[in-house]
């Protein structure tokens, strides 16, 4: 069993992302229990409970569903050598004893925490190497989706070193570049990336129509606008995001278009990942909402709330991470592309979570239960996607082929 575990980078990484999706919301679940249902007892965390909300998901779930699924297609998209076992295994044991040692130090102490952000940036170092040498071993040719996962990834490496900064020191402004670095600077880049480079490929091979286009100056605009939010952000210049949230929406309303939205209905698994790339202009949209509505009334006031982030982060990325990871999953597992209608309903149940967590930033008086549901909402489809697919990561492929 150890031995079909450690047989490909997307296995023991896939698991890492599969058990943290369920352990980081049990986690918030019972912080907004204590604090919604029972405030007598709410608990005392080492840092406050947003903090650590930040750390489990953008640096302790994300980032094994990107090494899981890059090891993987690296090599294949600059055919190079698959990515040995002595690189990609150490890079997972530091990960996930971070976030084993993260969960172990909110009971423990901050001293414990600081050594889990160690452990977490020792072991994201040592994927960033693996996609290193697949990028500089292989010949030269088009690197452009390559070269820029490997710089976000960078930026996301120097994100988390800034949220370890703020642990040892306090100064909160480690703390807020830390978030907008990785929110902007690497996690919707990768997504962005991920998508324009797999989703065409997707929808041709799926619908067998060979004329999806793919034009790179979408794709060259969020990345460039998605640093620009990310900057203003840090600079508590909100008034003005509009600015470049404005031509991110329009960039990827357009690569939706393009893409083919409608038509992708005709195959379920490939409906996914178009409904979770269509949630990017959706949310950019309602930030600029939000951003206009600063400038115009010269107030401080975010009608809007953490409505768009939510979009963005639930209707978005888990959509596109558990799309993703599902067809990584069977295509590597030797089971066939399909879904049946379990997961269809669990996919749909995550859009049903980012409107109910959207909700709660719109209705503030109805936030506590909504927050509650959500969560509910989230552990229900994810737990049943985590019983279903986490012992392909254990067992051998079932077609026999190695990997």
């Amino acid at each position: 069993m150890f031995k079909s575990f450690i047989a490909a980078p997307h296995r023991v990484m896939f698991f890492g992302g599969a058990v943290q999706t369920v352990l980081v919301m049990l986690w918030w679940l019972f912080e907004l229990s204590t604090r919604y249902l029972f405030p007598a007892q709410t608990m005392v965390w080492p840092l406050f409970p947003t903090a650590i909300h930040i750390w489990l998901m953008l640096f302790g779930m994300l980032p094994f569903f990107f090494f899981g699924f890059l090891m993987t297609t690296f090599p294949r998209w600059m055919a190079g050598h698959e990515i040995p076992v002595q690189r990609y295994v150490p890079a997972f044991a530091f990960m996930f004893s971070g976030v084993m040692l993260f969960y172990i130090g909110l009971f423990l102490g901050a001293g414990m925490l600081v050594v889990a952000s160690g452990a977490m940036l020792t072991g994201w170092a040592g994927g960033l190497y693996a996609l290193w040498r697949v990028l500089r071993d292989t010949r030269p040719g088009d690197k452009r989706h390559t070269a820029v996962l490997f710089a976000a990834f960078c930026i996301g490496w120097l994100a988390l070193a800034a949220f370890l900064l703020w642990q040892l020191s306090d100064a909160h402004v480690w703390l807020q570049f830390a978030l907008r670095a990785a929110l902007w600077g690497f996690v919707l880049p990768v997504f962005a990336t991920v998508a324009h480079r797999m989703i065409p490929f997707f929808t041709s091979s799926a619908l067998q129509q060979q004329d999806v286009p793919r034009p790179f100056w979408p794709w060259w605009t969020m990345l460039a606008m998605s640093l620009a939010h990310g900057v203003l952000e840090f600079f508590n210049q909100s008034a003005w995001l509009w600015l470049v949230d404005l031509p991110l929406a329009f960039a990827a309303l357009t690569l939706t278009r393009l893409w083919g939205f409608r038509r992708s209905f005709r195959n379920p698994l490939l409906a996914v990942l178009h409904v979770g790339f269509g949630w990017v202009g959706i949310a950019m949209l309602l930030y600029s909402v939000q951003s206009l509505w600063l400038l115009t009334h010269h107030g401080t006031v975010f009608i809007l709330g953490l409505a768009p982030l939510h979009a963005l982060t639930i209707g978005c990325y888990a959509t596109l991470m558990i799309g993703m990871g599902t067809r990584v999953t069977l295509g590597h597992s030797g089971l066939p592309f399909a879904i049946d209608t379990p997961v269809q309903l669990m996919f749909a149940g995550i859009q049903l979570t980012a409107l109910l967590r959207m909700a709660a930033d719109l209705l503030p008086s109805q936030a506590g239960w909504l927050y509650l549901v959500a969560t509910l909402l989230w552990l229900a489809c994810f737990t049943p996607w985590v019983w279903r697919y986490l012992p392909a990561y254990w067992r051998p492929r079932a077609d026999g082929q190695p990997g």
